[in-house]
């Protein structure tokens, strides 16, 4: 079977340019923020940025769970492999918030550290030189995980079936990391922007969240695969509805994660815990965390009970689409209640300071650039691969599953 039978479709190319010039045109305006309003320019990129790191590392985790369990959705598993192998690029992306790290972490001021008792207990792993050796070691095992699982495909398609066992021992291995390093890296990127508070289920709502947003992001490029050959002939309602149902479990696991955080903030009233809430539930923000209980939880829950939604991708994308809109709400949720409208940590800032709800023309311009140049790189890799992977142990059953070719 010669692997320019599954070549990606040339609309692919057409994307690719696409995506280059949006990215282009987000990094222009990006780099006028960086001019005249430093402050804001560094907190719109980090959303921004982990949004899309969260459809990499997401898929990256989805390519490896297939890998473990099987089942049909390993059809799919091209579109995973292909946002893994964007993780060099994003290690590339994180320079600016090496850059800006002054900007939003208040844990990097020394005179702020010397005032606050919470600070300087913290002091032995909140440092400068320990945040980016940690950073050093998320990057590198993620992405040599990537590339080995890419690497161990290749060598599948080749003909060498003998990898198959080591496949799944990597797999098995690197969902652990990955579950520790993510964990690690909420704190280090998202939590510790508010050093006074803390979380144990923040890790998983950040992996969560990944799953999702991972998710979505399939959905929405298996959609445009199938509208032409070679994947319209092989990819099939059954496969669609297995990403829906997928999806409508993270959608639960969410809600689950979120709600049982704040009952247990809640219930306990401690005073260390309490005011991360208020802040958002009060001075507008309360409308946002009402946006996001509705369309992060309920409308989508409700949509995708619905079985044949999830058999017609072109209604199922739609959901999709808005998923990945509502992820970056929440991504925004989490992190800009710890500033003000002039781009300034509060806790950076003397005194009691509530942070009232505000949209910066920079948070749109962060996710064009940042999602223009990681959809250039996804479709760069796409389309280096057969989109099928021919010789996986798997793809019989995938392909014989109802509906299948």
């Amino acid at each position: 079977m010669a692997d320019t039978t599954y070549a990606p479709p040339a609309e692919i190319d057409a994307l690719r340019s696409r995506a280059l010039v949006a990215g282009g045109v987000g990094l222009a305006a990006c780099l006028l923020g960086f001019v005249f309003d430093r402050g804001h320019f560094f907190r719109s990129w980090l959303i921004a940025y982990l949004l899309f790191l969260g459809i990499a590392l997401g898929s990256m985790a989805l390519l490896m769970i297939q890998h473990l369990s099987g089942g049909a959705w390993g059809i799919f598993r091209r579109v995973f492999e292909a946002s893994s192998r964007t993780l060099p690029l994003m290690a590339l992306l994180f320079l600016p918030i090496v850059l800006g790290m002054g900007s939003i972490y208040p844990w990097t001021h020394a005179d702020l550290v010397q005032q606050d008792e919470v600070l300087r207990h913290k002091a032995i792993y909140q440092n400068t030189g320990f945040f980016l050796v940690r950073a050093l070691v998320y990057f590198g095992g993620w992405i040599t995980l990537a590339w080995t699982l890419s690497r161990l495909s290749r060598r599948q398609d080749e003909g060498d079936m003998s990898v198959h066992l080591r496949i799944q021992h990597v797999s098995g291995g690197g969902i652990v990391f990955y579950a520790f390093s993510a964990t690690a890296a909420a704190i280090d990127w998202i939590m510790s922007i508010n050093p006074h508070w803390y979380s144990t289920l923040f890790g998983f709502i950040f992996i969560g969240g990944q799953g999702l947003s991972a998710l979505a992001f399939t959905i929405v490029i298996s959609t445009v695969l199938a509208r032409q050959a070679p994947m319209a002939n092989l990819l099939k309602a059954s496969h669609f509805h297995d990403l829906g149902k997928l999806s409508l479990a993270f959608v639960m696991l969410w809600a689950y994660f979120n709600f049982s955080q704040y009952m247990l903030v809640y219930a306990a009233n401690l005073v260390e815990e309490i005011p991360y809430f208020i802040a958002r539930i009060s001075h507008g923000w309360q409308y946002v965390a009402l946006f996001l209980v509705i369309f992060h939880f309920a409308v989508p829950f409700l949509l995708l009970l619905s079985r044949d939604l999830k058999r017609m991708p072109h209604r199922l994308v739609w959901v999709a689409l808005a998923l990945l809109v509502v992820r970056y709400v929440d991504l925004f949720m989490l992190v800009t209640p710890e500033f003000d409208a002039a781009g300034a940590n509060l806790h950076m800032l003397p005194g009691e300071h509530e942070g009232t709800f505000f949209v910066h023309w920079l948070d749109l311009a962060a996710p064009l650039a940042i999602g223009g140049l990681w959809l250039w790189m996804f479709f760069t890799q796409l389309a280096q691969r057969p989109l099928l992977a021919f010789a996986d142990p798997y793809l019989r059953e995938a392909l014989e599953s109802p509906g299948g070719h």
